[in-house]
């Protein structure tokens, strides 16, 4: 652990403030951020609803931006960032989320291959081939072209999973991905998400209610009224 404080963090947050609403309505949400995340790291952030964990979530991932302070992910600074700058962030991570957000429409290949068609650098033949190994690497090599509405929560999480890392993103955001699993489903999952994340080099943050999960973190975290602490309470 000592060599990792000489590595450049990929996430660097100091002094970030946020609030939502205008005027008389304005409410400070998130309070005097300061955290550093190095590559490689999984990072599991906890605390209750409404503590401001999916806040800072969709802040690190550019999905809005950070209105006071210091917000660098990956050299970059996100904090009052142009909407285009926000573009260019996004294309660096890979979300995963608590619903899985496939597209009913799509096959399971068609939903993976919409991780890579955003960056449109490759052609639909190299699209169906790193699609086809990614849902091969999460166990669903005979579910290619199954419906979302024919797979089981777990397979969804898993077809959810694969879009997040097929374009090889240098961070995983993961935002309560076990919550609509069952016991084994939601163990399964964290375990491939950790396994593809090291295979792969990435950084996770992830936010999680689920203490079951807690033993695949490098570092545990706590969010409490906007604010990171460093008492980590007993989850029960």
């Amino acid at each position: 652990m000592q060599n990792i404080e000489t590595i450049n963090p990929v996430i660097s947050i100091h002094h970030l403030d946020h609030y939502f609403g205008q005027g008389q309505l304005r409410k400070q949400v998130l309070f005097d951020i300061n955290i550093e995340i190095t590559a490689g790291e999984i990072v599991i952030m906890t605390g209750p609803s409404g503590s401001g964990k999916t806040t800072l979530l969709t802040l690190v991932g550019g999905l809005r931006s950070a209105q006071s302070g210091s917000l660098q992910v990956l050299g970059e600074e996100l904090c009052k960032a142009s909407p285009e700058q926000l573009v260019q962030a996004r294309r660096h991570n890979g979300y995963i989320f608590q619903a899985h957000n496939l597209h009913r429409s799509l096959t399971a290949l068609e939903n993976v291959r919409m991780g890579l068609e955003v960056h449109g650098n490759l052609s639909r033949e190299e699209m169906q081939i790193s699609s086809a190994r990614i849902l091969e690497h999460v166990g669903l090599s005979e579910h290619f072209n199954d419906y979302p509405d024919h797979l089981s929560g777990g397979q969804k999480q898993r077809v959810a999973i694969a879009r997040a890392l097929v374009s090889h993103p240098s961070i995983i955001l993961a935002d309560e991905p076990t919550a609509a699993l069952d016991s084994k489903s939601g163990r399964d999952v964290v375990d491939l998400m950790q396994k593809l994340a090291k295979e792969q080099g990435c950084t996770i943050l992830l936010v999680t209610h689920d203490n079951r999960i807690l033993d695949i973190a490098d570092r545990i975290i706590h969010m409490e009224d906007g604010k990171l602490s460093d008492n980590i309470p007993q989850l029960v």
